[in-house]
């Protein structure tokens, strides 16, 4: 089982999706920004080195919003998702194909990563 953290960022009534790079394993579909925990590392500190090092920018990161375990063919996942803010910087794609903000009603337009179903199901219903 990998540990895998990712941000829910809002902006207003707009939430930050991220297009996997063509050349990963799931290119070029939608998720949250974020990666694997590394050892040593709290899953917070994680997430803020992964932001840093795929947007350049730094979040401070609130509250777990939902846990999800995922097995895909080649990996399994246990994925915390954070509610976070970008506390400095301006998003850039370093690492992603593109970035875009997206209101819930959005979501249907988007092919996001298997793992990110259920969570999206609960920013629906909210």
């Amino acid at each position: 089982m990998t540990e895998v953290v990712a941000a829910l960022i809002w902006e207003g009534d707009k939430f930050m999706i991220c297009q996997r790079p063509a050349h990963k394993a799931r290119g070029l579909l939608w998720e949250f920004v974020g990666g694997k925990v590394e050892p040593g590392e709290t899953k917070e500190q994680a997430l803020i080195r992964e932001c840093r090092e795929e947007l350049a920018v730094t979040l401070s990161v609130g509250d777990v919003f939902i846990d999800v375990v995922h097995e895909y063919p080649d990996i399994t996942v246990h994925l915390t998702l954070f509610n976070a803010t970008i506390a400095e910087g301006i998003s850039q794609k370093l690492e992603h194909n593109d970035i875009r903000w997206i209101t819930p009603s959005e979501i249907p337009n988007y092919a996001f990563c298997p793992a990110d179903e259920e969570i999206l199901k609960l920013i629906k219903s909210k």
